[in-house]
């Protein structure tokens, strides 16, 4: 004769033969909820979190599952786990969708403050700049700018001044010197004074 079992133990027993019921069918039909879950996404990014989710949460309920038979089990499985995934997907998507609004709002408050601050110093670069062109004489200003005009050139300006093309270019390196010394000055004691 045995001896009778606690109610313990029998909770125990029936505990792991749901476990093994549970991981039996999970495991049967992984692929499948995956493809569902995959036809679901826009992309495959998250597929693997929500199946994991979607395991997690027919865990959490199996309790609740309870096929008409064991023959119909797996197929009643399959479609009880589906509507959890349907559910764990669009969870997913909405968090997603709500990160990426804080993340975007956030990305533009900072590219506005940061394109804010760049503005002003480049107004202030570009009056310093028109200050020390201004202070050039105006032979320097054209040979300087002729490098960024397309209506001049180093080679006509060498033509006309009976200069050398790579003497020209020297002066211009000297000039782009000068001008960012100015600039950087200016910038300088704007900053001393403002």
């Amino acid at each position: 004769m045995t001896p009778p079992q606690t109610p313990s133990h029998e909770f125990t027993e029936d505990r792991e033969a749901r476990y093994a019921l549970f991981t039996g069918l999970l495991a049967r039909h992984d692929q499948s909820i995956r493809r569902f879950v995959r036809s679901l996404l826009p992309k495959s990014e998250g597929v693997d979190d929500v199946v994991q989710e979607t395991a997690l949460e027919c865990w959490k309920k199996f309790s609740s599952f309870q096929p008409e038979s064991p023959e119909s089990a797996a197929d009643e499985f399959i479609r009880w786990a589906c509507v959890i995934a349907r559910y764990e997907a669009l969870t997913w998507q909405r968090d997603r969708a709500r990160d990426r609004l804080v993340f975007r709002e956030s990305v533009v408050e900072r590219l506005a403050e940061a394109a804010t601050e760049q503005l002003g110093q480049q107004q202030a670069e570009g009056k310093a700049l028109e200050r020390c062109l201004g202070g050039l004489q105006e032979d320097q200003r054209r040979l300087l700018m002729s490098v960024y005009s397309p209506e001049d050139s180093i080679a006509r300006i060498a033509s006309e001044t009976g200069e050398r093309a790579r003497r020209l270019y020297s002066k211009i390196n000297m000039l782009r010197k000068l001008l960012l010394n100015c600039v950087q000055q200016r910038l300088t004691r704007e900053v001393g004074h403002g």
